[in-house]
């Protein structure tokens, strides 16, 4: 049986996840008060429904209850999520992931019981800002606190050399998890450059002009190496 999620308010980012969660073969519940949202929703979502999700009768007249988890997405009503956190709670669902506007409204939410607390506009923030300030690196991603995953070009003065000769690990305290370079292959008869992903690179494979090296470390780490040419 495939899992069961509800997603309640349906703005860009509630219904960006529903998208999501239906590709992953997860069963969506999708609320939101505006009849207009949930009919753009209708034909992706497994169930689509107009009603108030501050409304805790509502919520199990369309059996929210039996969920296996919820996601809050109501934008910037804070006064709403908050009443919406707390009848989930009360109807028994124990996993629920909320968006906060607000690092005010994020302890809030902790407070009352969510698992996790999503702040994507912040987050788009500060990713943004990352690849504009360090124009080497590609991508930028919070895994745990503290932890970030990150896309760096190859310095120039590693390229050519193994990665066991780069000392990225003695030098800049990161992990190397992956190598992106581009390899030429034969599509139809036609040579062509397909981008090849290495998950588990060894101390001898070679940084090539071009390479991204996926690395795991802390962000004074990551900046470290983003700054090294």
């Amino acid at each position: 049986m495939n899992r069961q999620i509800a997603v309640l308010g349906l703005g860009r980012f509630g219904s960006s996840v529903v998208e999501a969660l239906v590709k992953h073969r997860v069963d969506v519940l999708a609320i939101d008060h505006n009849p207009e949202n949930v009919q753009s929703i209708s034909e992706i979502a497994t169930y689509a429904v107009q009603c108030d999700a501050t409304d805790v009768k509502a919520l199990r007249a369309v059996n929210a209850q039996d969920v296996d988890a919820a996601v809050v997405s109501m934008g910037q009503d804070v006064e709403a999520t908050i009443l919406i956190v707390m009848i989930l709670k009360d109807l028994g669902i124990k996993d629920i992931i909320a968006k906060a506007s607000t690092t005010l409204h994020g302890k809030i939410l902790t407070n009352l019981g969510v698992r996790e607390v999503i702040y994507p506009e912040r987050d788009a923030a500060v990713r943004l800002s990352r690849r504009l300030a360090t124009p080497r690196v590609l991508q930028y991603l919070e895994v745990s606190s503290g932890y970030f995953i990150e896309e760096v070009k190859v310095p120039r003065t590693m390229v050519g050399k193994r990665l066991g000769e780069s000392n990225l690990r003695s030098k800049y305290k990161v992990n190397v998890i992956a190598i992106k370079h581009w390899v030429q292959k034969t599509v139809k008869g036609q040579a062509v450059m397909e981008l090849d992903f290495n998950f588990m690179p060894s101390p001898a494979d070679r940084l090539d002009d071009g390479d991204v090296i996926v690395v795991l470390g802390k962000p004074t780490d990551l900046e470290w190496l983003a700054a090294f040419e």
